[in-house]
């Protein structure tokens, strides 16, 4: 949804699945259709409404869409296999993407449309895939974009990498309560972190985790934290893990 809350771009997975349906928002009605990446997936509205960004799990490119004209003006890849869930820095430079068949993440350039950086988890078995299909189905970037957030769905730990530097360098990993379909959510200002396990992190510790009202774990891909004041809601972060640096 654009930050406005006026137009929805929606994928069309089961339908034709190259496309990506612009919706308005208010009335639901189709304003038009744009081709993007085969097997029409993941996709990001960027914080100030100029671009939309689209991954399909049947292609090794990332595509940028113009919501002024609604056609795609920027393409990034191959990756080395099919892209999946991915998030992009706050100035909408560099695309973060989780390949199939790899246990960690690749870096596109969006000013050259060519893929920069293949970042290997060193130390931990590969894997052939997790639950989501591949090994890592997640990463997030901290507000500050000076760290990675990587899912580990074969062994069941969230990887840390140190973004300011190039590629990318290894840091501590945190070994989560569950094995999951995974997914990374940053709180609103970096403080917690919300993997797809239920574990809650702060200060790269597990602090807490969530569980129902009958004591059971809670786990779920997709989740947001929201600020209120007044007992209303004043912000809230999106599920990809998006940079906040402009």
């Amino acid at each position: 949804m654009s930050p406005d809350g006026k137009i929805i771009y929606a994928p069309s997975l089961a339908g034709p699945r190259q496309h990506w349906f612009v919706l308005d928002a208010l009335t639901g009605k189709v304003i038009t259709t744009v081709r993007g990446p085969d097997g029409a997936h993941n996709t990001i509205y960027s914080a100030d409404g100029r671009r939309v960004y689209m991954e399909g799990i049947a292609s090794k490119e990332v595509h940028v869409a113009d919501p002024a004209t609604h056609e795609v003006i920027e393409r990034v890849g191959p990756f080395t296999d099919m892209a999946r869930p991915f998030t992009v820095n706050g100035a909408g430079t560099l695309v973060f993407a989780t390949p199939n068949n790899l246990l960690g993440f690749e870096i596109g350039d969006l000013r050259t449309g060519q893929m920069t950086h293949r970042v290997e988890v060193a130390g931990f078995d590969p894997g052939p895939k997790g639950p989501g299909g591949n090994p890592s189905h997640g990463i997030a970037l901290s507000p500050d974009e000076k760290e990675i957030w990587v899912a580990d769905d074969v062994n069941g730990y969230v990887h840390l990498f140190d973004s300011t530097v190039m590629p990318p360098k290894q840091m501590p990993s945190i070994k989560l309560r569950s094995r999951t379909h995974g997914w990374i959510t940053i709180g609103l200002d970096g403080k917690y972190v919300y993997p797809s396990s239920g574990d809650v992190m702060s200060t790269k510790q597990i602090s807490a985790g969530l569980f129902d009202e009958f004591g059971k774990e809670v786990l779920s891909e997709k989740m947001v934290e929201v600020a209120f004041v007044g007992g209303k809601p004043v912000r809230a972060v999106d599920q990809f893990g998006v940079g906040q640096v402009r």
